[in-house]
């Protein structure tokens, strides 16, 4: 395609994901001019059974689905914990969102004000100032669900589509629940439970991490078309460089991007938005230092970077005496926020306490039920070493009757865990990498042992045999990049204002869960889209 610079834009985005694609398609559809720089490629909607197939089969590594690593994805790690990034993440036209797990609830009125006594800080928006975001935003994603949800957030309508029926192994979990006190409910998904947005409805491949082949699941390529449609020119395999500011130094001038063959081109526009998540936008400020910028832009505070946050995994699971059906849906249909506000309350069963209630400082704890436990008859029979009967009679006595438990803990925000540039190590276009620096903390280990207690008391009703649990000290990340360009009032704490405007740039906007001030526990890709709905007409009124 051609990759050279269009005309002066009054908007430059960088990134085309969820966020980016949002914020493209809202503004080109009122008459802006966008234009979109993406550092990955456009995949072609017809692959996706190929990818699929690729990603069940021996002999491919996971990253090979989406054409992740290599030079130009190389990154570093540092601190007490390894960050597995390109796990994490997609380069291309459509972002994470193309092997996203497509969960989107919304943050809790507790996350936006602060929670005590863990001294997490207030956000500088409340919730009712993102409630209606989020109901644009679930009607773009398409989102099905039943709001049923007791410990959510008000809300004004119902869900855009009927939300997906409990998976039969959910229906095993839900009465061990009600005796122990645990009310359940739906998940919300952004997948189509009935035809939505002239995509199908879920037809159960059942591979949904790390590839829908039907488009049921949303995906940002949906709504970069639609950007599209309405006039906006998307230049994919634009990695951008650098950030060039004017004499002044108070305006971003253009973006500096490369091209395949190596062609290096400026893009200018009125105003920029980063929405490259939560590793790239703080990576990209840095690599736009100067000598007006030493430390990079938008960087007087020295927050941009700082406060990396992430979700860490709870989980157990093991073998009951029963069929349940494991890996016949490949999405959680129900979940828990009952220990969201009050992790540390008790489970009684019979007026008997099965599980004390726990003191001290702990994060939110979001509790889910996984119907695709253990592995799935495919993954046994590719990586057995029988044939046959042997192998038949292997799969029969080892799968069918595995159960499990998950869940997600948020950490708080640590001024230590951050994105920094690691000059020893260079991309493909010479550039430093991103080397994060990552450690947990004492409260998302006590979080994560309180989770287990309770995934264990209700397995342990179930008569669960337990043969694994993830804890604190065998889990890892559930791949939400958070907290690295902060959102506040003050300038000498925090990257952007509650504009999602930087602080020390007039025309550059942050849209990412990177402006995240706090984590939470809940999936962050509808919060995301909200902020990136709310920036798009902030940016509207000020053009």
């Amino acid at each position: 395609m051609k990759r050279t610079p269009a005309p002066r834009q009054d908007v430059c985005i960088v990134g085309a994901g969820p966020a980016g694609a949002l914020v493209a398609h809202r503004l080109a559809s009122v008459g802006h001019d966008v234009v979109v720089l993406e550092a990955g490629p456009r995949f072609d909607f017809e692959d996706r059974p190929e990818r699929m197939e690729r990603s069940i089969r021996p002999g491919h590594e996971d990253l090979s689905v989406w054409g992740m690593g290599g030079e130009r994805d190389e990154f570093s790690t540092a601190g007490e914990q390894f960050y597995p990034l390109n796990t994490a993440r997609v380069k291309g036209v459509g972002g994470s969102t193309l092997h996203w797990q497509g969960m989107v609830m919304r943050l809790h009125e507790s996350d936006f004000a602060g929670r005590l006594p863990n001294d997490d800080p207030p956000w500088p928006i409340s919730y009712e100032e993102l409630r209606p975001y989020y109901a644009e935003v679930e009607s773009a994603f398409g989102v099905a669900g039943a709001s049923d949800n007791p410990f959510a957030p008000p809300r004004e309508d119902p869900h855009p589509m009927p939300a997906f029926e409990p998976s039969y192994s959910d229906s095993l979990f839900a009465p061990a629940c009600e005796r122990l006190g645990i009310t359940t409910h739906s998940v919300p998904n952004a997948r189509n439970s009935e035809g939505y947005d002239d995509r199908s409805a879920c037809v159960g491949y059942g591979t949904c991490q790390p590839v829908c082949p039907s488009g049921a699941k949303y995906s940002a390529d949906n709504h970069i078309e639609k950007a599209e449609d309405e006039g906006a020119r998307v230049i994919d395999r634009a990695p951008v460089q650098r950030l060039a500011t004017g004499d002044d130094g108070d305006r971003i001038e253009s973006a500096v991007y490369a091209t395949p063959e190596g062609t290096e081109h400026r893009q200018t526009a009125r105003e920029f938005v980063l929405a490259a998540g939560g590793i790239e936008i703080p990576r990209l400020l840095l690599l736009s230092r100067s000598t007006q910028y030493p430390d990079g832009l938008a960087n007087t505070s020295g927050a941009v970077g700082r406060y990396f946050m992430e979700h860490l995994f709870a989980g157990a699971g093991g073998t009951i005496d029963q069929e349940t059906r494991q890996n016949h849906v490949g999405f959680i249909t129900s979940e828990s926020h009952q220990f969201y506000d009050d992790p540390g309350q008790s489970l009684t069963r019979d007026g008997e306490t099965i599980l004390p209630a726990a003191a001290g400082p702990l994060s939110p704890i979001k509790l889910e039920f996984l119907n695709y436990a253990g592995p799935s008859p495919v993954e046994m029979a590719l990586d057995a070493e029988e044939w046959g009967d042997a192998l038949l009679s292997d799969i029969r006595s080892a799968y069918g009757n595995n159960i499990a438990m998950g869940g997600l803990v948020g950490q708080p925000p640590r001024r230590e865990n951050r994105v920094t540039l690691d000059g020893a190590t260079t991309d493909d276009h010479g550039n430093p990498v991103p080397e994060i620096h990552w450690s947990w903390g004492p409260r998302v280990r006590q979080t994560i042992a309180r989770a287990n207690e309770i995934q264990h008391a209700v397995l342990g009703e179930l008569g669960t045999e337990i043969a694994w649990t993830a804890g604190p000290a065998s889990t890892g990340p559930a791949y939400h990049h958070m907290g690295t360009t902060r959102m506040g009032t003050d300038p000498t704490e925090s990257v952007v204002d509650p504009t999602l405007r930087t602080h020390d740039l007039a025309n550059c906007w942050i849209a990412s869960s990177s402006v995240f001030p706090t984590a939470g526990s809940m999936n962050p890709t509808l919060t995301i889209g909200a902020l990136a709905l709310r920036c798009a007409d902030e940016l509207d009124e000020r053009l």
